[in-house]
C-alpha cells in the first residue's frame, strides 16, 4: 500500500456522543449484546428504585418481566412530580443527572451501575411514568430520544414511579431475561438490605403468571440459615450474628455466621451489596475474629496449652458466614472490582467479631454443645501432639 493510500487527519475522526455512542459500543455499558449484558440493563434500572427505598423514599420495588418482551420496574415512592419528574428525565438523557445518595446507600445493583441513560439508549422503546398528589406525568422515548417533546400528564391514584421499556433487538442477541437469574439476585439484595421488599412477576408464562416476593426481616442471619438449609440438613440453625458501625472504617457492618460439622467452609463477603468473590479485608477481618475469640475461649474455659496457635486456622473448618460491610468510600481492586481493600475494614471487623463472638460463646457454651466438643476436639488433637 502507498503512503498515499495511508492518509489520515483529523478528518477522519468521528465523535460519537450520548446515547449514540452507547449504542454504538453498547458492550462497553453493559459488558456484553448476550443475555449477560440484558440482565445488567435490567440491573442498571432496577439499582434507581432499590435506592429510592434505602434512602426511605420508598418501602417496595416491583419488577415485572411484560408478555410482549418488555420489563417494568416500579417503586412506591411519594411520586413528587413536581420535583421527580424533571430528576428522572435527566437521569433518562444524560449520564450526570444530578446528586444521588451516595456512599453507603447507594446500592452496587449491578456490576456496571451505568444508570436510566444507558437503559433508554439500548431500549427500542422506553416509557417512564410519574405519580403523585392526584397527578400522572407520562414521557416517552425511542431508542433514547423523545418520542414527543410534551408530556402527558393527567390524575393518577397512588403514588409512585415507574419505568417500562423494551430491550432492542438491533443491540441484543437475546431479549428474553432469565427468570431465575434475576430472582436470585433480588434474594440476594434482600438478604443484604433487611428494608428491602422486592418482587418479581414473569407475565410470559402460557400456562399463567409466577411471582416471587423477597422480604428478610433479619437480614444476614435469614442469608446464613438459607446457606444452612441448602446442605439438606432439617436441624434449625443456631445463627449468631450482629450489626456494628465503626467511624474508623466510616460504616456499618452486619455479620452472621454458625458451625456445623462440615468440612466446606463457606464464607460470603460482600461491599455495599457488591458481591466480593476474592474476598478482600472485611473477608480476613472475619476470619481473624473468629480465630481470635474461640482461641481466648478455648484458653479461658477448656484450659487449652499455649500451643493452641498452632492449629488456630481449624476454628474456620465448617464454619458459614456472611460478612456484608456498607462504606461510604469502598475501594475495589483488580479489574474485576471483587476484592475489598480498605485496609482499616479489615481491624475493625476482626475487632468487632472478636468481642461479640466472645461474648456470645460465653453465653452458648452450655447449649452449643456442638459447638464447644468441635473446640475441644481440635484443642485434644493440639495438646495430644
Amino acid at each position: 500500500m502507498s503512503a498515499e493510500g495511508m492518509e489520515y487527519d483529523a478528518t477522519h475522526i468521528k465523535v460519537l456522543e450520548g446515547g449514540e455512542a452507547i449504542r454504538k459500543r453498547p458492550g462497553m455499558y453493559v459488558g456484553s449484546t448476550g443475555q449477560r449484558g440484558l440482565h445488567y440493563l435490567v440491573l442498571d434500572v432496577v439499582d434507581r428504585a432499590v435506592t429510592e427505598v434505602l434512602d426511605g423514599r420508598a418501602h417496595s420495588v416491583d419488577v415485572t418481566l411484560t408478555s410482549d418482551g418488555g420489563v417494568r420496574v416500579a417503586d412506591d415512592g411519594a411520586g413528587d412530580v413536581e420535583a421527580d419528574a424533571p430528576a428522572l428525565e435527566r437521569e433518562l438523557t444524560s449520564f450526570y443527572a444530578g446528586p444521588r445518595p451516595g456512599g453507603r446507600r447507594t446500592e452496587v445493583v449491578s456490576d456496571f451501575g451505568m444508570g436510566l441513560f444507558v437503559a433508554n439508549a439500548l431500549s427500542s422503546r422506553l416509557t417512564a411514568e410519574v405519580r403523585g398528589a392526584g397527578t400522572r406525568w407520562v414521557k416517552e422515548y425511542a431508542r433514547g430520544v423523545e418520542v414527543d417533546p410534551s408530556v402527558t400528564v393527567g390524575s393518577a391514584t397512588g403514588s409512585g414511579t415507574t419505568v417500562s421499556f423494551w430491550p432492542d433487538t438491533e443491540i441484543f442477541e437475546t431479549t428474553r431475561c432469565s427468570f431465575s437469574v434475576l430472582a436470585e439476585r433480588f434474594r440476594q439484595l434482600a438478604f443484604l438490605n433487611r428494608g428491602l421488599a422486592i418482587s418479581l412477576t414473569d407475565e410470559r408464562p402460557a400456562y399463567g403468571h409466577r411471582r416471587v416476593l423477597f422480604q428478610f426481616p433479619d437480614g444476614v442471619r435469614d442469608f446464613v440459615a438459607a446457606l444452612y438449609a441448602e446442605t439438606g440438613t432439617a436441624l434449625e440453625p443456631d445463627v449468631f450474628g450482629f450489626e456494628w458501625e465503626d467511624a474508623r472504617m466510616a460504616g456499618t457492618m452486619e455479620v452472621a455466621l454458625l458451625w456445623r460439622g462440615f468440612d466446606e467452609t463457606r464464607i460470603r463477603g460482600f461491599a455495599n451489596s457488591r458481591a466480593t468473590r476474592e474476598g478482600g479485608s472485611h473477608v480476613d477481618g472475619l476470619r481473624d475474629g473468629v480465630v481470635a475469640a474461640v482461641t481466648a475461649f478455648a484458653r479461658e474455659r477448656l484450659r487449652a496449652g499455649s500451643d493452641l496457635g498452632a492449629r488456630a486456622d481449624r476454628f474456620v473448618e465448617g464454619l458459614t458466614a456472611v460478612v456484608s460491610v456498607k462504606l461510604d468510600h469502598p475501594e475495589f481492586l483488580g479489574a474485576t472490582r471483587e476484592l475489598l481493600g480498605n485496609a482499616e475494614v479489615r481491624i475493625c471487623v476482626a475487632e468487632a467479631v472478636e468481642e461479640r463472638l466472645g461474648e456470645w460463646l460465653d453465653e452458648q457454651s452450655e447449649r452449643a454443645p456442638e459447638l464447644v466438643d468441635r473446640i475441644s476436639r481440635i484443642v485434644r488433637g493440639v495438646e495430644e501432639r
